[in-house]
């Protein structure tokens, strides 16, 4: 459990140094065009990533750890993700975004839209922001599916192990891709 843990701080703090370190500058001669197809390119990055998760999850159905800490490292990479390109969506234009002026800014944003809480402070007003924001609510969505699909079979696979009389409800099944 606690190389889960470890495993998972490391990637949120390498997401995040990545994230305030990594000079974030639109070139001039990029076009929006351009921009746009980066964009794209990323999404189809995090798809593939998506997916690859979801295969690694049906293939070890009963190692729920595992399943969780590479969900939330999925979140992690969607939400740095985000917040880079609401932060360089509004360094090209000022007007896509009210209220974000900064990485934090940023960053905060895609929490918030993570959590479906929407304060209102920040916000997107232009329609590059909007489409962009609605491409992160479906990402979460899918992953917050995700997470409630990955609880919910733990719950029965530990359920049906408390009924066939294999198991306790406090044990974590054995994990069997692991060699001697």
């Amino acid at each position: 459990m606690v190389s889960y843990v470890l495993r998972s701080i490391g990637v949120l703090t390498s997401a995040l140094l990545v994230y305030y370190g990594l000079p974030l500058t639109r070139p001039a001669e990029l076009s929006e065009v351009a921009g746009s197809l980066v964009f794209i390119a990323g999404v189809a990055g995090l798809i593939l990533l998506i997916g690859h998760q979801v295969r690694r999850f049906a293939a070890h159905i009963s190692q729920a750890r595992t399943r969780v800490f590479g969900l939330l490292s999925v979140v992690y990479v969607v939400v740095v993700f985000f917040a880079m390109a609401y932060y360089l969506l509004e360094r090209g234009d000022a007007d896509q975004f009210d209220g974000l002026a900064t990485r934090t800014d940023a960053l905060y944003f895609s929490i918030v839209t993570l959590g479906t809480v929407g304060y209102g402070d920040v916000h997107p007003v232009g329609q590059e922001a909007r489409i962009a924001a609605m491409v992160q609510i479906v990402f979460d969505l899918v992953v917050i599916g995700a997470l409630f699909a990955i609880v919910s079979s733990q719950i029965a696979h530990r359920m049906n192990l408390v009924r066939a009389g294999h198991g306790r409800e406090d044990t974590e099944p054995p994990d069997i891709t692991r060699q001697g």
